[in-house]
């Protein structure tokens, strides 16, 4: 049996923090569908198409990742994939009840699939995408936070007009 997972988010961009939960997932899911997802309530400072073409760039080396984007219920996605698993990085103990409160709708929604919540690294505790962007957004120092394209993209984005 094929162990399928999907890792869901924005992505907006994807972090050394989102890189580490999906890297370690691959070893552990024989299939991950890193899943971009259009957050309608959110505004993206990377299209859903760049942030697809930066999680293709720095997962290409991991044979058993696809990334994609969906629209709609993430339980409708898993399912259209044949995933058995929801993975979900946890930061912080102030992530667990916004988690707790998704996965509860989640088995609501689709009780034959689980989801499985991986610890990141200590190092990537405090990382997210908003305090990337934003110290991106001053001139920063990003590179220990964010892969070299994610960084060479942010900084394409924030430089200053001519």
């Amino acid at each position: 049996m094929t162990r399928i997972a999907v890792c869901p988010g924005s992505f907006d961009p994807v972090t050394n923090g989102h890189l580490d939960i999906i890297k370690r997932g691959a070893k552990v899911f024989d299939k991950i569908y890193v899943c971009v997802l259009n957050n309608s309530s959110k505004n993206p400072l990377f299209t859903v198409e760049e942030r697809i073409e930066l999680l293709q760039e720095v997962t290409k080396e991991l044979n058993n990742i696809e990334v994609e984007s969906f629209q709609g219920l993430l339980m409708d996605y898993a399912s259209s994939k044949n995933a058995s698993a929801i993975l979900r990085g946890l930061r912080a103990v102030s992530d667990f009840e916004y988690e707790m409160q998704i996965t509860s709708m989640n088995r609501i929604l689709n009780e034959e699939i689980e989801t499985f919540f991986m610890m990141t690294n200590n190092q990537y505790s405090f990382l997210s995408s908003s305090i990337v962007k934003e110290a991106a957004k001053y001139h920063g120092e990003i590179s220990e936070l964010v892969p070299k394209p994610v960084e060479a993209a942010l900084k394409k984005k924030f430089q200053n007009p001519a």
